[in-house]
């Protein structure tokens, strides 16, 4: 901490002076900075997207097999309920077989 505070009581001339250094460095250094900077900051947009529209993918084929697996298990019960109806008619014992 004894460089910030050696550092910061300087007189207002080395203030000065900074500012006016950063201010004539700003625009050589700027164009620089943005020109290394955009290409990193568009390729990990790219790969955000890119992410997003797989994520997306994934997601609705999960959910069109989670629809397929409902409709089978559907299906199966409803086959059930109708063999035990008709089952339960004719000989009153589970699964249609005769009584011994």
């Amino acid at each position: 901490m004894a460089l910030f505070d050696n550092g910061l009581k300087g007189n207002i001339l080395s203030g000065l002076a900074i500012g006016i250094g950063a201010a004539v460095l700003a625009p050589a250094v700027m164009p620089v900075v943005a020109s290394v900077v955009k290409p990193l900051a568009k390729a990990a947009i790219k790969g955000g997207m890119i992410l997003y529209e797989k994520g997306k993918e994934t997601v609705a084929e999960v959910g069109e097999v989670v629809e397929d697996i409902v409709a089978e298990a559907k299906a199966e019960m409803a086959e059930a309920q109708k063999e035990a109806s008709s089952a339960g008619t004719f000989s009153g014992t589970p699964g249609g077989e005769a009584g011994a």
